[in-house]
Order: C-alpha cells, then structure tokens, then sequence
C-alpha cells in the first residue's frame, strides 16, 4: 500500500527540513505525495517546500480549520493509507512509518496511532506516559464497555487512516473544528464497527511548554467540542481525568520532580477551568 502525508503548516520554517529528512529516510515504505497545506505568514516555510520541489496548499489564516482543512486534502488522495502528522513532532527512528501503517496492511485495522514521548522533564513527560504505554492495544466497539472513552482515543499527531474508510465516513463531515477532529474521526471510525490500533513501535516525539494562560485556552476548546459533540462524551470517561492526575502526581514525587509539584495545582486547576468554562459557553449556542 501507498501513503499519502497530510500536514497543515504554520510559521514552520524551524520544523519542516527536518520533518522532510525524516520522512524521506523511512523504510520499507512507499510515499505517494506529500500533501502540506501552509497558512500564510512571513516566514520562510513555503521557500523550504520549493526548494525540495515539494507542491503545497495555501490557505489564509481565516481560512484554516483542524478538521477541514485536512479534509480536503484526504477527499483529493488516491493513495491506499492517509498518514496524519503536525509539524512540531521530531521522527528519530527509520521504522516509524512501517509499524504504523503495517497493521492496516495486515488487516489488523483500519486506523492506528503513534505513541508519542516528551523530551522536557515536565508534566507533559507524565501524561505522554500514561497515554502512550509501552503495550500496543486494539480498540473496537466492544471496548466502550470497559474504557468508556478512551476507546476512541486518537492523536493525528501521528496517526493513519485507510483512505476508502476515511471517505466512506465522510471524513470530518465538512464541520469546522479548532480542536478535536481526531477524537471525531475516531469516533466515527469505532461506532462503525471499525479497529484502531495503538502501535508501542512507532514512536515520534511530541513536546511542548504550554503556559497556564495556553493551557486554560488549550482546554476552554475542548469544553466548547464536548459541549457540541455530547455524544461522544456520553461514552462515560470511566475517571480518566482523575486517575490521569493521579498518576502524574504520584510520578512527580516518586522522581522528586520538584518544578512539577509547584506546577501541578495552578496546571490542573488551568485545564479544569477552561473545560468547564468552555462546555459553558458551548452550551448557550
């Protein structure tokens, strides 16, 4: 099967040679087209594509949207496998790519998902490990049972969708998300009857250093998708967010992670917070 690399690109200029390099150098793989669509701005990201003889997509900051803007690349692709990526994930190993999409070769699924590592020693570190494990798993229908909504946990960070399935749902429904548009597909995907597979043997690294301010942002977004999507979190969240917490507090002070003990309560209440207000505003329309 042939891949296709949908990538939307903004101010990429300190990403996008190396995420080219990485991706040129995987094995046993075969690439269709990149398919990078770049929201204008004054750096040099659309430069680096010509320079690599690499075609791209321009859309206007006002035209730019999570789910959509992917879409419309993923409508036009005639490759067997959609492979999803954004441009801050760094791909160190070869095998990346091959144990990502070898499941939906195999038959073993019809989507799949890196695990993604944190190279800073912050909270982030923490919740990258309890949601990427080091145990690769299968989800399907069956699993809301038990996991509620970590069944259609999914990160197009790095992740695959066999095309034909990807069009038979209609993608993202033409709907315009500002976050989110991986957990809807994936929920799509899971209620059709369809298998996502985790895969512990692709691995990318996916870091950040959100301040409280981004962080209540980050997460007022998302309360505003639970409150428009209720059917989605009516999965149940089997106290996901809770044991999460736990874990990373537990982490911190078993490794005496002082700077995340500061940060742990002020971080917590920011992503609460923002949900809550979030889901609030999203409710009155």
């Amino acid at each position: 099967m042939n891949v296709d690399i949908i990538c939307p690109l903004y101010n990429a200029e300190q990403y996008v040679q190396g995420l080219i390099d990485s991706i040129k150098k995987q094995k046993n793989v075969t690439i269709n087209k990149f398919r990078f669509i770049v929201t204008k701005s004054k750096d040099g990201t659309d430069a680096i594509l010509q320079k690599n003889g690499i075609e791209f997509t321009t859309v206007l900051p006002s035209e730019f949207s999570h789910s959509l803007t992917r879409e419309t690349e993923a409508m036009k692709s005639e490759a067997d496998i959609l492979v999803f990526i954004t441009q801050d994930v760094v791909i160190e190993r070869e095998d990346w790519l091959e144990n990502l999409i070898k499941p939906i070769e195999n038959g073993e699924c019809e989507a799949s998902f890196s695990r993604q590592i944190s190279k800073y020693n912050t909270i982030e570190k923490y919740t990258r490990e309890k949601n990427y494990p080091e145990q690769s798993f299968i989800n399907t229908k069956q699993d809301i049972a038990t996991k509620g909504l970590n069944a259609v946990f999914f990160s197009d960070a790095a992740s695959a969708i066999k095309t034909s399935v990807f069009k038979e749902l209609n993608g993202y429904d033409g709907k315009r998300f500002s976050t989110n548009e991986d957990m809807y597909i994936a929920y799509k995907i899971i209620m059709a009857g369809y298998r996502i597979k985790y895969c512990a043997n692709s691995v990318v690294s996916h870091s950040h250093k959100f301040s409280l301010k981004q962080l209540y942002k980050r997460y007022y977004c998302i309360g505003e998708f639970m409150a428009a999507n209720p059917e989605i979190y009516k999965l149940g969240t089997t106290k996901a967010g809770g044991g999460l917490a736990k874990y990373i507090l537990k982490r911190a002070i078993c490794q005496f992670n002082v700077p995340v003990l500061f940060r742990f309560f002020p971080d917590m209440f920011a992503r609460w917070l923002g949900m809550k207000n979030g889901r609030k505003k999203g409710e009155k329309h």
